[in-house]
C-alpha cells in the first residue's frame, strides 16, 4: 500500500462573532467551506505557511497570535485493481487576525471565495471537517494542543 503524508498549516481567523472562511472543492465538485490554509513546501516553516496561505485564499495579511494545536487524520482507500493508499494528514493550526489586506477571492488556486460566516452559522454550512476541529481548538484551548475525541 503506498503511504503519502501531507504537512499543512490552517489559520482560525475569528472577528466580531464570525470566522473566515475559503470555499473550495471535494473531489465530486460539492463546494464546500474550510479554514484558510493548505500545504507545506519542502523546507518552509508552518508558521510561515500558514501566512502565505492565508494571503493567497483571503487577499488578507495574517498575523498569527497563537498555536492552537496540531492534529492528524488518516484514510486508507482501497484501489480498484488491489493496493491503494495510506494517507496521513498532519495539520498545524493557528490562531491569527487580519493585519492588513483586502477580501478577495484566490485567483488560479484550490478555492473560489473567501468570506466571513457569523459562528452559529457554521453548523448549517456546507464544510470540511476541519472547520469544526478547528473551533473546537480555537474554543476549548487544550493545553497540549490535541483534543480528546468524543465517544
Amino acid at each position: 500500500m503506498k503511504q503519502r503524508l501531507r504537512v499543512a498549516a490552517y489559520a482560525v481567523c475569528v472577528r466580531d462573532g464570525q470566522v473566515l472562511l475559503a470555499r473550495g472543492f471535494a473531489d465530486d465538485g460539492t463546494a464546500e467551506w474550510t479554514l484558510p490554509g493548505g500545504g507545506m513546501d519542502h523546507g518552509e516553516d508552518p508558521f510561515d505557511t500558514v501566512v502565505r496561505e492565508v494571503e493567497e485564499e483571503t487577499g488578507y495579511l495574517a498575523e498569527v497570535t497563537a498555536l492552537l494545536g496540531v492534529d492528524s487524520v488518516r484514510r486508507r482507500r482501497t484501489g480498484r485493481l488491489g493496493g491503494g493508499s495510506d494517507f496521513q494528514a498532519l495539520r498545524v493550526l493557528y490562531e491569527a487576525r487580519v493585519a492588513g489586506g483586502e477580501l478577495r477571492p484566490e485567483v488560479g488556486g484550490s478555492t473560489d471565495l473567501a468570506a466571513w460566516h457569523p459562528l452559529d452559522a457554521v453548523p448549517s454550512l456546507v464544510r470540511v471537517g476541519l472547520v469544526d476541529t478547528g473551533l473546537r481548538l480555537w474554543r476549548e484551548r487544550p493545553a497540549a494542543g490535541r483534543l480528546v475525541q468524543n465517544g
